[in-house]
């Protein structure tokens, strides 16, 4: 079962419902922007990371209209020097390719081993937004709905406040 069908059935299995938006690819928010107007939700911006030794991997969740760049990141995070993920690890890790990065690909993450930030102000979201594994859709979800699917797959995550 690929990526978005082993979500689909997870959030089916979750009763999670979902508001789907098929569009063309979209890799990053800049063109994705297009895509998402008219739809009531904070759309996310998903970045991988691993720290200097590459033995730990961090995904950082925020509302795409904020702007932070890896130092500033660094330094609230306190996880040491971080650099952006290889293709490579997205797919190990995530199950994802680049421009496809979603906290919906830690259901790919067996081993619990990705950590991840979710920026404090999305607790303020009734609705968030996020690819489903490939870029070609997004899915949006009751935020409340996305804390029991991060509760489901039990990767460590926590809220912090990125700016």
């Amino acid at each position: 079962m690929n990526g978005p069908d082993k979500l689909y059935r997870l959030l089916e299995d979750l009763n999670i419902p979902f508001e789907y938006l098929e569009h063309p690819a979209a890799p990053t928010v800049a063109v994705a922007k297009k895509y998402w107007a008219g739809h009531d939700a904070v759309h996310c911006k998903n970045l991988f990371f691993r720290n200097h030794k590459g033995d730990r991997h961090y995904l950082v969740v925020l509302d795409c209209e904020q702007d932070v760049d890896i130092h500033s990141i660094e330094k609230l995070l306190h996880q040491g020097k971080l650099s952006f993920a290889s293709p490579e690890r997205m797919v190990k890790y995530l199950g994802v390719t680049p421009g496809s990065v979603t906290p919906f690909g830690l259901i790919n993450d067996a081993a619990h081993h990705v950590h991840t930030f979710l920026d404090k102000n999305l607790q303020k979201a009734a609705r968030l937004s996020f690819h489903p594994c490939i870029n070609t859709a997004s899915l949006i979800v009751a935020k409340d709905d996305f804390i029991r699917f991060m509760e489901d797959v039990r990767n460590r995550y926590e809220w912090v406040e990125l700016y």
